[in-house]
């Protein structure tokens, strides 16, 4: 049971992200050539990065986060980020299920 509160939690969290992810666009112009490549390294090192925090011993950890980081530079290097506006509605409840997918998925119990 403590591992179907844990999947649960889990898609609640995703949910939450989904939430507020429907209001961030990103945008590459296809102009320069070094657009172009900067969006594949920010992909890649993106990529690199979560993986490395999630999967990998506490040591490589500096490495996975020198990679996030890399790749958000790069994402504003090559690209735009267009945040719409969110309603307090939608940034209420989106931060909300969030929370309660964290809970559940660290403590294993429901909240209610």
């Amino acid at each position: 049971m403590r591992g179907l509160y844990f999947l649960i939690g889990l898609g609640l969290m995703l949910l939450g992200v989904y939430f507020l992810g429907q209001n961030i666009f990103f945008t590459t112009y296809a102009s320069p050539w070094w657009r172009g490549i900067a969006a594949d390294l920010s992909v890649l090192s993106l990529c690199i990065g979560v993986f490395t925090l999630v999967f990998l011993p506490g040591d490589a950890k500096l490495f996975g986060w020198l990679a996030v980081g890399f790749g958000i530079v790069c994402v504003f290097a090559s690209s735009r980020a267009i945040l719409n506006s969110t309603s307090l509605w939608q940034f209420f409840v989106s931060l909300g299920v969030m929370g309660c997918g964290y809970k559940m998925m660290t403590t294993r119990r429901s909240l209610f």
